[in-house]
Formats: C-alpha cells, sequence, structure tokens
C-alpha cells in the first residue's frame, strides 16, 4: 500500500493516521523519495494523488512520530562499540532525510544513553496522572482559543496568520529568535513552528503570554538544525 496508496489511489498510510498518530521507526532507512511525499500532508494536512486521468485528495491530518539512530551502526561516539561509522557515513546517512522535511517536524530531540545511575535512583518524577491533566487543560485552552474557526482546533493546526495573532511575542524573545536564526540558519518554517510550540509550552504552564524562556526551550527542540550529531 504505502504511504500514500500506491499505483491504483486508495487511501495510504498516511490517510490511515487521519486524526491520528504515524509512528515511522529507523527514519533513515526508508527510501528518500517514499520520506518528501510526506512534505505536503505535513504541510496542507491532505495529500493529493494524480493520475493521467484523475486527481485524488485524502484528509491526512496526523501526528507524525518517527525515530532514528545517529549512525548507521547505532553507535555513535563510543569508542568501546563493536562497530563505528565514518564522518562520511553518519553524514549519508543522515542526508537521508532532507532539510524541508526536517524543517516540517516541530520537535528534533536527541535521546542519550540512560547511566545506570540514574536508573537505580529512588527519585520519583511527575506522574503520569499529573501529566494527562496539564495536557488536557492545555487543550481545552486550545479548542477556546479557536473556537470561531472553522477546521481549526489545536496549536499545530494554525497557519502563518493565526501564528501572528496568538503567538505574539515580548522583545526580549523577539531577540532570542533573531540570534537563533542567525546562528542555526533557520528557515521562515522553522521560525513559524518555534512561535507554535512556545505557544504550546506556555498553554502547558498556563501562562497566557509566551514568555523568553518558553522561546528558548523550543529552540532547544531544533537540534536537528544544529547539524545534527555532527556539529
Amino acid at each position: 500500500m504505502g504511504l500514500t496508496g500506491g499505483q491504483y489511489p486508495q487511501p495510504g498510510e498516511i490517510s490511515l493516521a487521519h486524526n491520528g498518530v504515524l509512528f515511522l521507526d529507523e527514519l533513515p532507512e526508508f527510501k528518500r523519495t517514499v520520506l518528501e511525499v510526506m512534505r505536503q500532508p505535513l504541510e496542507d494536512r491532505e495529500v493529493t494523488i494524480s493520475r493521467a486521468r484523475f486527481t485524488v485528495n485524502y484528509p491526512s491530518s496526523f501526528m507524525l512520530v518517527a525515530s532514528m539512530n545517529p549512525s548507521p551502526s547505532g553507535y555513535f561516539n563510543n569508542s568501546d562499540a563493536p562497530i563505528t561509522s565514518s564522518p562520511a557515513e553518519m553524514q549519508r546517512y543522515l542526508s537521508k532525510i532532507s532539510g524541508p522535511l526536517l524543517d516540517r517536524i516541530d520537535i528534533h530531540i536527541e535521546v542519550t544513553p540512560v547511566p545506570f545511575e540514574k536508573l537505580s535512583e529512588e527519585r520519583k518524577g511527575e506522574s503520569s496522572v499529573d501529566i494527562r491533566n496539564r495536557v488536557t487543560k492545555a487543550r481545552e485552552l486550545q479548542t477556546e482559543r479557536f473556537k470561531n474557526f472553522d477546521n481549526i482546533h489545536y496549536n499545530a493546526q494554525m497557519n502563518v496568520k493565526q501564528i501572528r495573532q496568538f503567538c505574539k511575542i515580548s522583545e526580549e524573545s523577539k531577540q532570542l529568535l533573531k540570534i537563533a536564526m542567525e546562528k542555526l540558519n533557520l528557515s521562515a518554517r522553522a521560525y513559524d513552528r518555534i512561535l507554535k510550540v512556545s505557544r504550546t509550552i506556555a498553554d502547558l504552564a498556563d501562562s497566557k503570554d509566551i514568555q523568553s524562556e518558553h522561546i528558548t526551550e523550543a529552540i532547544q527542540y531544533r537540534s536537528l538544525d544544529r547539524e545534527g550529531w555532527l556539529n
């Protein structure tokens, strides 16, 4: 079937994930041509399949979650690893995921190995119940925010005009963003993604306005904009 539906148009994995989650494990192992077809649905929330005699549109508003290793061997910066990859091999591996596709992914997070001391400590973090309550409250805030808009229910669905309306930031935050844009060479699309993520961080903190710490946190979630693990 594939992600988009194959030779004979039918809903593919992207459309079947409509209003849900599409999880892709080992992202660089997919063909680059396959990954590139996600650019349009991630932007427009629908997928268009064109054939010689007709064109079909399927809804595809989904949350993309993907995982990947930093290198083909799966071991990065580990001198004791049984298999290592050269910088050229790692760059070739990571280059399977294009910049335009990364631009459309809101959050990039590097997950480092957890040391034994952390695994064995007895200190408890925030409970799942408390996290769920915060998320539920944030979603309720967003539902109220967009109650007068058709087909918009949460921050990720905002277009540029709505971002400008609901993601106003202070001069201090603008300077933080300016530095990040210049240092990380971010695109206009990444700029808007940072604003949307910072709006959600503020909602989770029950903050009416986006604060500078929310912008800083959102910038930190663009790790692959910093040339990935090779930087």
